[in-house]
């Protein structure tokens, strides 16, 4: 066994992936990224200590969030990356210890070897790196719920790290992360323990969720119902793909006036839905659909393409000297654009300049798609909502949120939203949406059939939704409302939402297209009796299932 991952859906046999990653991801590559998570954990039992004497160090937030997410799935396959980072890890740990020596003499922390492992070379780290990935713990009950809780910070740290971009942090988020990670070396826990840990992670989660959503409406103003565009201009353009609003808003300023026009791909459809982006008239609109089409729409766009974040398919020859990363996105021989310095910009001036030497993008289709319902929007339709539901117009709410990803039993979601009655409504947020967002599917007295509220992370809109129709109907339970659950999964974003659900109180929750490979049997059991997660089955069994 060269390596071991089992954090997406795609992972091998639905066991995990012991070679290769089915996502492209290196077995060096991927014992890099656990021993990356190890080196946080030590970091973790530094700044947790330092955190409850008040002496935090910023820098370790900072790390502990940008090496979470960069060990997400289709994030960053550059070797370099992980070498350079653990070695940085691992003089920050050096810090924060020099640093809680100083401010308490008779504090320590616990005697784990994340505190304190060390090593310089190459050999060193792949050496170390075999023996502290996901087998290390061997109880498979512990070692699936340890994972779980993992992979819900994985997605935590997505949503942080977009927020941070937009200068909005939150201490309590943070200190809980590094809290969680400690807890996570602690061998004494027991199940009943973790299982408390995973439900605060999703507390935490919808915190998470909540924080990014007011960096985003904050810079850019509320998403609007909108239509928007997926034919394309006779311009050079930029394909912008990824999540990072930041990133986006600078393209725009930098890229206006220079004949150059800007698409969205992806999770990046969402931006045409904000107020702020909508001035620039080189937005042109959105340009193909989800993450796992890249390989055929990055070919036809024949201009420069940036990933602001995961969903970074392992580029092919034809186009690769074409694709550039920013964030945490990264891949080897790629161009990566550097952060932006402090109270600055990021220079995308290699993008443009590359733009202008290339032909317009070949188009792919024609036509707009409607999105923008996220929670300010819906919440400002609510008395039409609520008249539709008391007058049987809308007999039931499908939330279908979540991921795509390249498994042909995806299908399933594009047959299930075709075949539900003429009386529901699916709520949608995620890159999930690419499997029946185009369809004909119609509305319901002026209220379209498909609401999209944007990102996976604007899941959240569809929770704050729910509690609002909870509130309006006089509810004392959220799961006496009409709505049902049937969400796609693929990565660790996925999983923190599956988690804030959870806290939130949300039963009886389908997820596919197969259950995380990372479940034992036993907790899968947990989650089956305490909160009725199921799996699927076929469409018509579902459908009648979810209408009984």
């Amino acid at each position: 066994m060269s390596m071991f991952c089992y954090q997406c859906q795609e992972a091998a046999r639905n066991s995990g992936c012991t070679k290769v990653g089915i996502c492209g991801k290196p077995a060096d590559v991927a014992n890099l990224q656990d021993l990356l998570i190890f080196v946080t954990k030590g970091i973790s039992l530094y700044q947790q200590e330092l955190n409850q004497l008040g002496q935090g160090v910023p820098e370790a937030d900072h790390f502990m969030v940008g090496s979470l997410f960069a060990t997400i799935t289709n994030a960053n396959f550059d070797k370099q990356v992980f070498v350079n980072r653990i070695q940085e890890g691992l003089a920050l740990r050096e810090t924060l210890s020099n640093k809680l020596a100083a401010v308490s003499p008779a504090t320590s922390v616990p005697n784990r070897d994340a505190a304190v492992w060390t090593a310089h070379s190459l050999d060193a780290f792949e050496t170390k790196a075999s023996t502290v990935g996901v087998l290390a713990t061997e109880n498979e009950d512990v070692r699936s719920l340890r994972e779980l809780i993992t992979y819900g910070l994985k997605g935590l740290a997505a949503y942080v790290h977009h927020a941070q971009n937009l200068s909005q942090e939150n201490q309590e988020i943070t200190a809980f992360m590094h809290r969680a990670l400690t807890q996570l070396t602690n061998d004494s826990l027991s199940a009943d323990d973790l299982v408390a840990l995973t439900l605060e992670t999703g507390k935490f989660g919808v915190d998470g969720m909540s924080l990014l959503d007011q960096a985003n409406t904050s810079a850019y103003g509320h998403p609007e119902i909108t239509s928007v565009n997926i034919g394309v201009g006779t311009r050079p353009g930029i394909l912008i793909s990824g999540h990072d609003l930041k990133d986006m808003e600078e393209l725009l300023e930098q890229t206006a006036g220079t004949g150059i026009d800007v698409y969205t791909h992806s999770e990046m459809l969402p931006a045409n839905y904000y107020p702020a982006f909508k001035k620039y008239e080189h937005f042109i609109g959105n340009y193909g659909g989800s993450w796992w089409h890249q390989d055929k729409e990055f070919d036809a766009f024949n201009g420069p393409v940036l990933l602001t974040s995961n969903c970074l398919v392992p580029p092919k020859d034809s186009y690769k000297d074409r694709v550039y990363t920013t964030n945490t996105a990264g891949f080897e021989g790629v161009v990566h654009i550097a952060d932006r310095p402090e109270g600055g910009q990021k220079d995308f001036t290699v993008l443009m300049e590359h733009a202008k030497k290339c032909q317009p993008p070949t188009e792919l289709e024609t036509g707009t798609i409607v999105g923008g319902f996220a929670h300010q929007q819906v919440l400002a339709l609510a008395d039409k909502v609520v008249d539709a539901v008391k007058t049987g117009a809308i007999k039931q709410f499908f939330v279908m949120a979540g991921c795509d990803a390249r498994m042909k039993s995806r299908s399933y979601y594009t047959d299930f939203a075709e075949a539900l009655p003429q009386d529901t409504v699916i709520l949608t947020a995620g890159c999930a949406k690419f499997r029946y967002n185009k369809l004909p599917l119609g509305d319901i007295g002026g209220i379209p059939r498909v609401l999209d509220a944007g990102q996976c992370n604007d899941s959240y809109s569809l929770a704050v939704i729910a509690l609002k129709l909870k509130e309006v109907f006089g509810l004392d339970d959220i799961n006496d409302l009409p709505i049902s659950y049937n969400i796609a999964w693929y990565e660790q974003k996925a999983v923190i939402v599956l988690l804030a659900l959870l806290y939130l109180g949300v039963k009886n929750i389908h997820l596919g297209p197969t259950l995380p490979a990372f479940l034992s049997p036993n907790v899968a059991k947990v989650l089956v009796d305490n909160f009725g997660i199921a799996g699927i089955q076929s469409v018509e069994e579902d459908i009648q299932l979810f209408l009984s």
